[in-house]
């Protein structure tokens, strides 16, 4: 899983940390971030178990001490429940639509960028409905959700639910939720938006219990009806990754795919045939495989067959057959194989 350290780049821009109250001394990047702040990522995120701030507090220092109009792209950190307030997901969501109007230019927002160190684990994130910043941010180009489909916790505190409400966003054209399981519900959701300018769909839809996603709920965009723009496609962490294959094998959206990536998952050998014998997969330009279940000799062909037909291949990270599928998946000793980068039609 994307979750041992902070991003050093977002939507092609280095990262930097505007400092919350208990922060240690302010990072060397931030006097050139603050002279130009469109040309930095800029990441809010608190510490946790001191006496921080509120979100609501820290977002207007930061509107107040950044020239946030000029801000591109912007990374909500671990910023609820740390501090003494401790803020629900959900004031924090808000909180940032309240105040969408100071960020007149921000065209990427990743919303909930926690890291192993702080939260172990995606399914220990807590997510919201995160329709409302799709509705006050109009114009984003990206958007990236990271945590758990569901947590119920006990006093005040509640249940929270990632949920997907956005009957549609005309300049959309990356979305990716980062989850140790997607709620099928939430799958049949974001299908049934309407993207029109959406490039890249992201989902990573595993449970090691057996209840995510199936192709059954990716009907819609399987058919090449949903998304007309989509040319890269990530079904990650999946469940039953064999199922998928023989899904997408025969499907319309295969054809005008140029990157699928099938990583984080379960395929084995009989799906691995499936990739063989299908000709719509040798016209993608790249295909991700890496962490798989497949043998060492099915490997090899994968990996000669696809780079004979000029496709860029990973098929590293090969778990052992017996290996149980997690949906949590700690790939922090993979080291991506070297491919020939994709060319985006």
């Amino acid at each position: 899983m994307p979750n041992r350290k902070h991003l050093p780049e977002f939507a092609g821009l280095p990262t930097v940390d505007f400092p919350s109250r208990e922060t240690f001394p302010p990072e060397h990047g931030l006097v050139p971030a603050k002279a130009d702040p469109g040309a930095f990522a800029w990441r809010l995120r608190l510490m946790p178990f001191g006496e921080e701030e509120d979100f609501r507090t820290f977002l207007e220092r930061f509107i107040a001490e950044i020239d946030t109009a000029a801000v591109t792209a912007l990374i909500i950190g671990n910023c609820w429940d740390p501090g003494p307030a401790n803020d629900h997901v959900d004031a924090v969501r808000d909180a940032l639509a309240e105040r969408a109007g100071a960020f007149p230019a921000l065209r990427a927002l990743f919303f909930g960028e926690v890291t192993r160190r702080e939260i172990p684990q995606f399914s220990w994130i807590a997510q919201t409905d995160v329709s409302p910043l799709l509705a006050a941010f109009p114009h984003l180009g990206e958007f990236v959700v990271r945590g758990a489909d569901e947590m119920r916790f006990g006093g005040s505190w509640g249940e929270f639910k990632l949920a997907w409400n956005v009957s549609g966003h005309e300049e959309l054209r990356r979305l990716t939720f980062q989850t140790h399981r997607l709620d099928p519900s939430v799958v049949r959701d974001v299908l049934s938006s309407d993207l029109p300018a959406l490039e890249h769909l992201e989902l990573y839809l595993g449970s090691a219990d057996g209840d995510g996603a199936s192709p059954e709920d990716l009907t819609r965009l399987l058919g090449g009806t949903a998304f007309p723009a989509l040319k890269s496609l990530g079904l990650r962490n999946g469940q039953d990754t064999d199922s998928l294959v023989a899904a997408l094998a025969d499907a319309p959206v295969t054809r005008r795919l140029a990157v699928l990536d099938l990583s984080l998952g379960t395929l084995t050998d009989k799906g691995a045939g499936v990739l063989l014998d299908a000709p719509a997969f040798l016209g993608l330009d790249r295909l991700d495989l890496h962490h798989h279940h497949m043998s060492e000799e099915m490997t090899e062909r994968v990996r000669g067959r696809f780079a004979a037909a000029g496709v860029g291949i990973d098929a590293g990270g090969r778990q052992e057959a017996d290996e149980e599928y997690d949906d949590e998946y700690d790939d922090e000793e993979y080291e991506e194989e070297p491919i020939a980068p994709a060319i985006v039609r």
